[in-house]
């Protein structure tokens, strides 16, 4: 019998392997044949203070045994969804800045600033993106590292475009967190949700949208002009919006999953970056259909 079993605990008799017959109806001390010591009444209280603390316990939480909880996600996504924000409103607002201070050439400055910021964050972003992506074990440092870039590059893009249509990054922001907001609580109440069949036409429609992207890039190398302007604009920006917002599903499907099952808790990370991923993505699109809007005004 093992030392640490609960309801023998430190008895002794069983430890040297004696054996003791069952007391008998309404018998309350030590069984027959066994001599009344005080360590007797210390066992049986040290046996029922076990058992009590053992039913007192609270139950294992998932932070206990190391599984990922909704709370765990909650906050990945928080710190990452907060990290793009507050270094692209920084990025964003630094033209406007230096020109408040030094004049023009403080605005120029600040053009070129954001410039620099697009350019690195559009490198640095891809790269991480393929490392989180592929990357076996999720890692915290690396999907913050990927907040910062995508901030860097949201913020140039905002604040040169800002200069041109002031006040569309701030119709950006607003117009991407109604579109996520309305899609998740259509989700919570059940009523959007991810099928085999739209999965398919979804991953056709981004293949297509893809190789949209490569022609477009193509044109305006050759021709100078961008295939997205116009009511074409509007179609194509409005059918990524529809299919950002399906991602956005699966995106939550997979938070749901991850936190009712036996994920680690390192992978909240990934669902945090997943969402991330096409937050940006929809917050560009959006950005773009207002930036064809107010052109034609």
């Amino acid at each position: 019998m093992a030392r640490h079993n609960v309801i023998f605990g430190r008895d002794q008799a069983v430890q040297r392997g004696q054996s003791f017959s069952s007391p008998q109806f309404g018998q309350s001390g030590p069984p027959q044949g066994t001599q009344w010591s005080s360590d007797f009444g210390a066992q049986q209280t040290q046996q029922t203070d076990q058992l009590e603390a053992m039913y007192a316990r609270p139950a294992a939480t998932g932070h206990d045994t190391g599984r990922m909880t909704m709370r765990d996600a909650l906050n990945a996504i928080t710190a990452t969804l907060g990290v793009i924000m507050v270094v692209g409103f920084v990025i964003a607002v630094t033209p406007r800045l230096l020109g408040a201070v030094m004049g023009e050439s403080g605005l120029q400055l600040g053009l070129l600033i954001g410039g620099a910021a697009t350019i690195v964050g559009l490198i640095g972003g891809f790269i991480l993106g393929l490392v989180n992506s592929f990357k076996k074990q999720p890692s915290a440092i690396l999907v913050l590292a990927y907040a910062v870039f995508e901030g860097m590059l949201l913020g140039g893009i905002s604040g040169s475009i800002d200069l041109y249509y002031p006040g569309i990054a701030v119709q950006a922001v607003i117009g991407t967190l109604a579109v996520a907001g309305t899609v998740l609580v259509l989700f919570r109440m059940g009523i959007l949700r991810t099928s085999p069949v739209l999965t398919k036409i979804f991953m056709v429609a981004m293949i297509a949208y893809m190789l949209f992207l490569l022609v477009n890039i193509g044109f305006v190398l050759l021709a100078g002009q961008s295939l997205r302007d116009g009511v074409i604009g509007l179609i194509i920006g409005g059918l990524a919006v529809v299919m950002a917002s399906y991602s956005l599903v699966m995106d939550f499907e997979d938070v749901q999953r991850a936190a009712s099952g036996h994920t680690p808790r390192a992978y909240a990370w990934r669902c945090a970056f997943g969402l991330a991923v096409t937050m940006v993505w929809m917050y560009i699109e959006i950005l773009r259909i207002l930036s064809i809007l107010r052109g034609s005004d």
